[in-house]
């Protein structure tokens, strides 16, 4: 396999990862059909941020007890249980909108019941992987690889459901969403995974995510990282959030328009993934976490003052890349230096990290938009997201001496 790929030269990582290919577009082309829904019957940004609290504050609540059912638990029937979830998520969804019952706080509701399903998945999703490749040395090539796949989906599906939206209806969109976990449950009844070996006994749930919790805190740089990763998710991340306003506010424009902006995003997604995918290891990433940090906050100031749509496109492209990478950097720095046994409780509070933290940015940003702008809140993120970024800049040195030891112990060279 080409070197960017070569994570998928494993057969169950390979039908995982076809099915998640399907699921993603079809997710995306669903997310992008609930917010336009949403803000076309009411007009409401603060409804944006609801609805985005929705869909992730399950993630802040639910993901650390997730991540210690993922160490305990079988992996491979936990996931497959989420995704027969997701897909009833979904088939509700059409059903509701094909009839014409379909309400505001159905949509809530329902985003409930997906970000509940999430909650459970993301954290045992990032544990599972080590069990599709069953190498360890392709496990940060696994995570960029998994990654490439979302921002593919992320990249395609946006524009497909503008395109769906504009010609037909949401409900379209809802459906396409449910077709596309057939897909899903096709590629696990392929999949034979060996489990990863669990101890005999366990202590209480508490004292497990304690425990969990005390690991990253007396890491340095798990809790460096973990701490930029919450703070881009509560200031950067939540651009998303206020992309209808902003196409109304701004562009005048459309669903097609939304879902431009939204695929520029993932374009430069993909792009940061490729460049990910392509390193051998973890070496060199803290400097890219840094200056992805610096990206992210000067394009969305830039974005801010943007009126012209081809250079709002290009800024886009930028903040999707640049948050992009500094996630999956987190995520393969994390995924490689973390102990096997604790691996799900920490890649749980990196989940509550992004994910978690993602709701409170989207209900202050869409408070604040509908007080001073979409536009004057995308300033604030950015300044609030360049101090984050600087201060990083600031500890780098002292971070990479950190790494060195943990480096050295895994045989990776320890310039970072």
């Amino acid at each position: 396999m080409p070197s960017p790929l070569r994570a998928l030269r494993h057969r169950n990582f390979a039908l995982f990862t076809a099915g998640q290919a399907c699921a993603l577009i079809g997710y995306w082309v669903q997310q992008i059909a609930v917010s336009w829904l949403v803000y076309r019957l009411t007009g409401s940004a603060t409804l944006l941020g609801v609805l985005s609290f929705a869909a992730n504050v399950p993630v802040l609540l639910l993901a650390p007890v997730a991540g210690i059912w993922s160490d305990r638990f079988n992996r491979h029937r936990m996931m497959l249980a989420t995704q027969v979830l997701e897909m009833l998520q979904a088939i509700a969804l059409a059903v509701l909108a094909y009839g014409g019952w379909i309400e505001v706080w159905h949509v809530v509701a329902l985003t409930v019941m997906l970000g509940l399903c999430v909650a459970v998945e993301l954290p045992v999703r990032h544990a599972y992987l080590l069990e599709l490749v069953g190498d360890k040395q392709d496990l940060p090539n696994a995570v960029a690889t998994t990654s490439l796949v979302a921002n593919c989906g992320r990249l395609v599906g946006p524009s497909i459901a503008g395109l769906l939206i504009a010609n037909f209806s949401e409900a379209l969109c809802f459906a396409i969403n449910a077709v596309s976990f057939m897909a899903v449950l096709a590629s696990f009844a392929f999949i034979r995974v060996k489990p990863q070996p669990a101890t005999g006994s366990h202590p209480p749930a508490l004292h497990g995510l304690k425990e969990g919790i005390l690991y990253a805190w007396h890491s340095v740089p798990i809790r460096l990282l973990l701490t930029l990763l919450a703070l881009i998710a509560l200031t950067a991340a939540p651009y998303s959030t206020l992309m209808p306003a902003v196409v109304h506010e701004i562009f005048s424009g459309n669903a097609q328009t939304l879902g431009f902006l939204v695929g520029a995003a993932g374009c430069g997604a993909v792009c940061g993934t490729l460049l990910l995918a392509s390193r051998g290891n973890v070496r060199g990433l803290l400097r890219f976490i840094a200056a992805a940090a610096l990206v992210a906050a000067f394009a969305l100031i830039a974005l801010s003052q943007s009126r012209l749509l081809p250079l709002s496109l290009l800024l886009m492209a930028a903040i999707g890349g640049s948050i992009l990478v500094t996630s999956v950097s987190i995520n393969m720095i994390l995924q490689t230096i973390v102990d096997d046994d604790k691996r799900g409780r920490v890649m749980s509070l990196y989940t509550a990290a992004f994910l978690g933290v993602v709701p409170l940015g989207a209900m202050m940003a869409g408070a604040l938009a509908d007080r001073i702008g979409a536009s004057h809140t995308l300033l604030a993120g950015g300044l609030v997201c360049l101090c984050g970024a600087l201060y990083l800049a600031r500890r780098l040195p002292q971070l990479r001496l950190d790494m060195r030891e943990t480096y050295a112990r895994l045989g990776i060279e320890a310039t970072s």
